[in-house]
């Protein structure tokens, strides 16, 4: 059955005086408002309730203005949002152009907000402990990309369910250079980099200061992924720098709160903003120093760096390759260690003034290799500087002289030479003189002792040796003469076989020494064209070299022969052969395996260029323990 809520006026019954004493005297907190929900009574119970609950009139004006007036004969809760005690609720009744409110505690309410309440803590602890995490995770990270996986598992946490997408760009051209996303993506949807309009604004970044064409500024971010609804962003920006931005999207019927992770993620991206840019800086740092320190490896200079302490902190490529020491093998290790002791005292006077402030332009040293011998350098000395401006040690920049020097010591070895053959020329002259005169008197003693009856023939064998020694010297000091004149470069046409016997009769002294034999092997050569004096002088090296490389008792054979177009002169020994190691260097200039003061190493180097110049090959083949050849190639085509 329907009950009639209709209010029923008796007649003769209390008029309105009565009705307003009975709305002030009643307990219930009660007020009256029109229809535009403006407070027109209040009864004192009321003024009580809103005391007790630390509010006024003007609270509950504006909870009023803010509601939805009710329609006709239907009544309304509205919750009154009071800092004092929870739970109150304003019920709203309307009958006609009145509109009743009541007041009223509902525990079931404040119960639910503190419930509320409670979440909301948890949940801000909660998002408290996993940034404080995050931000010791991406302070320790170790570059770039460490960083970016820190963050991501922090976004993943922070917000479960989300799909997430984490650019991080160079801050002065825009360009991507770390990409991280979880879900997926649209094609082609990470670039360019869009920046909501209102983020911009409010973090006072300057469009000018954005790179073209890789930044863009829109009023709405559009989507990234594929099955998103919505979504929000939050550009990574530190010391007025962007370095990025972090977008963060809903799929379709996940319930979340937008606004409250908005601001979450704002205080996200501006922890992670900081973290990147310091990233960014040490990558820069080390790669700076990396860059450095290979530029000091790898200079095409001697590097060497020691401390206070004088201790070597710094030893490059070239000094490695030059000493033959590793690295490691001097890192740490007293700067004296690689200097004899007879340069201690100078060295010490070098390093001193370095520790005084002072430059060295030029000093020169020796070095101590790994195989026992120096090596000769020049070094040009200067302060290292610390940042408070004490000398922290001494940096050495040089070149290796020792080849310098051995060019010095060869000048003047050619000089001596060079005087000594003048000397020669002259003695040689004198010889000549009396030789002649000796051969000439012997000979019209043995014609005579011919045409005398009675003659003895032991004499005329005597006579007949001196003349043939005599003429044996003529002919040597003649044609050592012409070896020792400079050799002119216009060819001539010459025959190989009498320049090998040249040169073998110029080595006679060196194979006697030796005590080695000389076989020679010819076959018929045409003539071809040559500067004779240089051709000797190739051959008079390698049968030298040949007779030192044998014991008493080797052998050294002498063959030629033809090849197609190629006239070919093997020089081969019974020697101890070349190690595999050395027989790649033996052309190089100054190379040589023989003692100190017994070779010059130039001899090959010579003989292999003047080949060369003649159009021609100078080859070599050994075996150890079974001798060595020396095959020249000369082209019999020359003009």
């Amino acid at each position: 059955m329907k009950t009639d809520t209709r209010v029923v006026r008796i007649p003769g019954g209390p008029g309105p005086e009565a009705f307003q004493a009975f709305f002030e005297a009643l307990d219930t907190p009660a007020a009256l408002c029109d229809t535009s929900l403006r407070l027109v009574a209040v009864n004192e119970a009321f003024h009580r309730f809103c005391a007790d609950h630390q509010a006024t009139m003007e609270d509950v004006a504006h909870a009023l203005a803010a509601a939805r007036v009710p329609v006709e004969s239907s009544s309304c809760d509205l919750e009154l949002p009071l800092a004092g005690k929870p739970g109150a609720v304003l019920t709203m009744s309307r009958r006609g152009d009145v509109i009743a409110v009541r007041a009223r505690n509902d525990p079931e309410l404040a119960r639910s907000r503190l419930m509320m309440a409670e979440r909301a803590l948890l949940e801000q602890a909660r998002t408290e402990g996993v940034l404080l995490d995050l931000g010791r995770s991406v302070a320790e990270a170790g570059g770039e990309e460490e960083l970016v996986a820190a963050v991501a598992r922090g976004v993943k946490e922070l917000f479960p369910g989300r799909s997430f997408c984490i650019r991080i760009t160079d801050s002065r051209t825009g360009g991507l250079t770390s990409l991280y996303a979880e879900g997926r993506l649209k094609e082609g949807a990470h670039e360019p980099l869009v920046l909501l309009q209102r983020a911009v604004e409010k973090l006072n970044l300057g469009r000018s200061a954005l790179p073209a064409g890789r930044v863009t500024v829109l009023g709405e971010v559009p989507l990234l992924f594929l099955g998103s609804t919505h979504g929000v962003s939050a550009p990574l920006v530190a010391s007025g720098q962007l370095f990025g931005a972090i977008n963060m999207e809903y799929p379709e019927g996940l319930d979340a709160d937008v606004q409250h992770d908005e601001r979450v993620l704002l205080q996200l991206a501006s922890q992670v903003a900081v973290a990147v840019k310091n990233a960014k800086l040490i990558d820069e740092l080390t790669f700076v120093r990396k860059y450095l320190e290979d530029l000091l490896e790898k200079a095409n200079a001697l590097i060497l760096v020691a401390n206070r302490d004088q201790q070597v902190v710094v030893f490059n490529q070239a000094l490695s390759a030059l000493t033959g020491f590793r690295k490691e093998d001097v890192l740490g290790k007293d700067l004296f260690w690689l200097v004899p002791e007879s340069e201690h005292l100078r060295l010490s006077q070098v390093i001193a003034a370095a520790i005084r402030g002072e430059a060295v332009n030029s000093f020169e040293t020796r070095l101590l290799s790994r195989d026992g011998n120096e090596v000769r350098v020049s070094f040009a000395t200067s302060s290292m500087l610390a940042p408070h401006g004490e000398v922290e040690g001494v940096i050495a920049i040089g070149q290796d002289i020792t080849v310098v020097k051995e060019l010095e010591k060869r000048i003047i070895h050619a000089e001596k030479l060079a005087s000594i053959g003048q000397l020669a020329a002259s003695v040689v002259h004198e010889i000549n003189n009396p030789m002649t005169a000796v051969a000439t008197y012997a000979d019209a003693l043995l014609q005579r002792s011919r045409t005398t009856p009675g003659a003895n023939p032991a004499d005329q064998e005597k006579l007949r040796k001196i003349l043939e020694s005599s003429h044996r010297i003529l002919r040597f000091t003649r044609d050592l003469v012409s070896y020792a004149r400079p050799a002119q470069d216009k060819p001539e046409r010459v025959q190989l076989n009498a320049v090998v016997d040249m040169a073998v009769g110029f080595c006679e002294h060196v194979v006697s020494q030796a005590r080695v034999s000389v076989h020679r092997e010819y076959s018929e050569l045409p003539p071809l064209s040559a500067v004779r004096a240089n051709l000797v002088q190739v051959f008079v090296n390698l049968i030298t070299n040949a007779c030192h490389a044998m014991q008493p008792g080797g052998s050294v054979f002498l063959a030629t022969r033809r090849e197609g177009q190629e006239a070919v002169v093997s020089v081969r020994d019974s020697g101890t052969g070349i190690d595999p190691k050395h027989l790649q260097r033996i052309f190089e200039p100054f190379f040589t395996t023989k003692p100190e003061g017994k070779g010059t190493g130039l001899g090959l180097s010579i003989c292999q260029g003047i080949v060369e110049n003649h159009g021609g090959r100078l080859t070599v083949t050994s075996t150890v323990g079974a001798g060595t050849t020396f095959s020249v190639r000369l082209p019999l085509s020359l003009d």
